[in-house]
């Protein structure tokens, strides 16, 4: 039988499948591989499980590594880079630099944090920079925006030429995400940010807080702590851009950074506009709802026994509908999120907030994107319909990541490398530039 996946918007990892044993998992993932490096490999045995070391030797170890070394040359730099939960077992990527070429690791470590299994994955597609992109028309610079306790690596790409320039701040969707907003080989924050600098226009991006310090996430938390502070903060720093047109400073959200979006705009009022690209109108609950629906339809079957597993999680996800915590405690997870985070959403409603804004606002949308439809786009467009301060955009054939498609289709999309199309890119200029 076919698993129903409860989608979380663009969240594909749960935030709290980072948050347990992680920074154990790849302390022990990359002393392995130091003793590797090394020569120990009776030491690095001795990281497996019991069952683990039957199928292992230390000499099997020592023959991969003599062989690894031969192909790619000696190492140079090796580390835990990624982990997921895989039902009983966490899988650990590590990331691997060696003379001749990079190699990926997946340790897969067993709940006592004992190895019980490691291979290669296939050479990852690469991302390819867009047309646009051209580097001569624009400079980055690397810095950090910070908070309390917090300190995350961000870009600011200007152009080159001119001054008094406006500046877009990217706000991710949802989950963990690095700057580049990354999934699989596309990177649409670094196209869009390339896009704008060619255009004349500076932009900032982040790393998202959910990446670097994800243990702070498996317990009770809100959008305030996931998004909004580290948006505000990313404002600020647009400010302090050198030539910088401070009364031009824009918010380009992607997503859940759409949905939330109005709401930074009330809380940093001194900015010039907002950009909802892909960005749901509706309630999450009912979002997710559309999303199951939608990957049953996708999987072609039609028996009993699909449709009542739908129906049960359909079920399921109505009871994230509560706007009050009443005897539940703020760290309840609730269909993998704390109830203190379904309480904050559920009592927020982008549009009516939206319909409060003077500031400008440009809706964008594509007409393949499965996981924030069509449907969200019209319900923005029905409800701010004659506000003089809102512009619309739909592309009909672009997904969620506004790159061009032949059919809605699915997740297996972003697998394949794909540009932010240059109609974005151009549409997004031209209406930043409409003083």
């Amino acid at each position: 039988m076919k698993k129903i996946f409860l989608l979380f918007v663009l969240a594909a990892f749960s935030l709290n499948s980072f948050s347990q044993n992680v920074f154990s998992l790849f302390g022990k993932a990359n002393s392995f591989f130091d003793l590797f490096a090394a020569g120990k490999f009776e030491e690095a045995h001795g990281y497996f499980s019991e069952e683990g070391k039957t199928k292992v030797s230390a000499e099997n170890l020592k023959q991969f590594w003599t062989a690894l070394e031969k192909r790619l040359g000696k190492v140079k730099a090796i580390d835990a880079t990624g982990s997921k939960n895989q039902g009983e077992f966490y899988a650990v990527t590590v990331s691997g630099e060696f003379e001749y070429d990079s190699q990926d690791f997946v340790l897969v470590f067993d709940k006592s944090e004992k190895l019980v299994g490691m291979h290669l994955p296939p050479k990852a597609i690469t991302y390819r920079a867009p047309g646009y992109a051209d580097s001569t028309l624009y400079k980055e610079k690397s810095t950090y925006i910070q908070t309390p306790g917090h300190q995350l690596a961000a870009v600011i790409t200007v152009p080159k030429d001119g001054n008094s320039f406006p500046v877009v701040v990217l706000v991710h969707g949802s989950g963990p995400s690095d700057m580049d907003e990354t999934i699989g080989p596309n990177k649409p924050f670094k196209d869009i940010a390339a896009g704008l600098a060619a255009n004349g226009i500076a932009s900032v991006r982040y790393v998202k807080r959910t990446l670097l310090y994800p243990a702070e996430f498996g317990k009770a938390f809100t959008v305030k702590e996931e998004v909004l502070d580290d948006a505000l903060q990313a404002i600020a720093l647009a400010k302090t851009i050198e030539g910088a047109d401070l009364k031009n400073i824009y918010v380009l959200g992607h997503s859940l950074g759409g949905m939330l979006a109005p709401r930074i705009a009330t809380l940093a009022p001194d900015i010039r506009g907002i950009i909802l690209a892909a960005a749901p109108a509706r309630k999450f609950t009912d979002l997710i709802i559309d999303q199951n629906k939608y990957l049953v339809s996708q999987s072609k079957d039609t028996t009993g026994t699909m449709q009542k597993s739908l129906a049960e999680a359909i079920t399921e996800i109505e009871k994230t509908r509560f706007t009050k915590l009443g005897k539940m405690k703020p760290d309840s997870l609730v269909l993998g999120l704390p109830a203190s985070y379904w309480v904050d959403l559920n009592n927020y409603n982008q549009v009516e907030t939206a319909k409060t804004l003077k500031q400008r606002i440009f809706v964008i949308q594509g007409g393949y994107d499965f996981q924030v439809p069509e449907t969200d786009y019209l319900l923005w467009k029905d409800a701010l319909a004659g506000y003089r301060n809102v512009e619309f955009k739909l592309y009909p054939d672009f997904n969620h990541l506004f790159s061009q498609q032949e059919e809605k289709g699915n997740a297996l999309q972003y697998q394949k490398p794909a540009n932010v199309e240059q109609r974005v890119i151009e549409d997004l200029s031209n209406w930043v530039k409409a003083l």
